[in-house]
């Protein structure tokens, strides 16, 4: 299954002499979308990595040499390209050497690759975030109302590729992903001295997706200072576990500026980390799971849309509150999260009064399509 939307936007990137880079977390299927866009193209090269001889000829490579080895080339696909050692200042050998290939790197450590890439190739790559499978992606595959059907399943089972197509197996697949997060790209990074804590800090934030997180409780509940908290979860990050909502604050004395709340990109891994599967209507957490999954699936949209916008939530001191903010050309949309079809809500005052042109809708499972394609 192939993100059809990424491969369009990759598309429109061939033609300049800036490598592409595909960053995101691991099995979300980068390798399968580039072998994809390429199979039928022998002006593609493929390398690994992971091979040896790849190795050592990036190693010892001149800007001659790889000439040679990519001539007749317009396509270079790079997979696993962390494993060649100092790969940020060969590839930007290549990008100022060979201006007619263009280069697409990717890796299975998109942490490891940013910390190689990064500054070697700054103003001569674009980068490009690939996500778990989308609402849009399956709704396109099945057909929308197919999709909207399983909406109660994704909520508990999330939505990456191997966890899609393997109906039955969902518990022990989202196992060995929630393995290969913790224990290949994160606790084997050399900040991280306290695994067993780090696992305990991503159960807390597990619990407390759609709330607003405390450093100082998480301090408390997982025996660590605040200091490294914020560290660890920086690396959550960069290793595309989770992803933080800011607090929106632009009038009002009393909104609150500082606070923010955690996500995660997978309702699936969430879900694994409490070895909670129970099914979606029996939840005593269907609120969060369904606020987790509507803004996981507006960020792909986003993203793959290329819908350029600030996002945050909004709330005061006195706990009034809305979910989902969003500012796009200087307009305000909000949007409050409801599981039940029928629930009611009435538009806090202070919001009103303070950003009289926002616009606010209320977004459950009826319409939910309109927010997530």
């Amino acid at each position: 299954m192939v993100n059809r939307k990424l491969t369009d936007v990759l598309k429109k990137r061939l033609g300049d002499g800036k490598a592409i880079v595909i960053m995101g977390a691991r099995q979300v299927g980068k390798t399968t979308l580039l072998k994809s866009m390429f199979k039928s193209d022998n002006s593609a090269m493929f390398l690994n990595g992971d091979e040896p001889d790849v190795q050592s000829t990036f190693e010892n490579a001149t800007s001659t040499a790889l000439k040679q080895i990519f001539v007749n080339k317009k396509y270079i696909v790079i997979d696993e390209a962390q494993r060649i050692k100092n790969i940020g200042l060969k590839l930007k050998l290549v990008t100022d050497s060979i201006p007619n290939v263009k280069l697409f790197i990717c890796g299975s450590s998109s942490l490891d690759l940013a910390n190689k890439i990064n500054e070697p190739l700054t103003g001569r790559k674009w980068e490009y975030m690939m996500y778990p499978l989308s609402f849009d992606e399956m709704a396109k595959h099945h057909g929308l109302l197919e999709e909207k059907r399983l909406i109660p399943h994704r909520l508990v089972y999330g939505y990456y590729p191997e966890v899609v197509t393997s109906a039955g197996d969902e518990k022990e697949i989202l196992k060995q992903l929630s393995d290969s997060y913790l224990y290949k790209d994160i606790l084997m990074w050399e900040q991280v001295k306290k695994p067993e804590k780090l696992v305990k800090l991503l159960q807390a934030l597990a619990y407390q997706i759609g709330s607003q997180v405390s450093y100082a409780e998480l301090s408390g509940l997982c025996g660590l200072d605040a200091k490294t908290i914020e560290r660890y979860i920086s690396l959550l990050e960069q290793c595309y576990v989770i992803f933080r909502l800011s607090s929106f604050s632009r009038n009002l004395r009393n909104e609150l500026k500082f606070s923010k709340k955690i996500y995660f990109y997978d309702n699936g891994i969430r879900n694994s980390l409490i070895a909670n599967y129970s099914a979606a209507q029996s939840r005593q957490d269907i609120g969060n799971l369904w606020e987790n999954f509507l803004v996981s699936e507006r960020k792909k949209r986003n993203s793959y849309g290329e819908h350029w916008c600030n996002s945050w939530f909004w709330r005061t001191t006195e706990q009034k509150e809305i979910d989902y903010i969003e500012e796009a050309d200087g307009k305000i949309s909000a949007f409050e999260f409801k599981w039940n079809d029928n629930a009611k809500y009435k538009t806090p005052a202070q919001f009103a009064d303070a950003y009289p042109n926002a616009a606010l809708k209320i977004i459950s499972p009826g319409n939910a399509e309109e927010f997530m394609l």
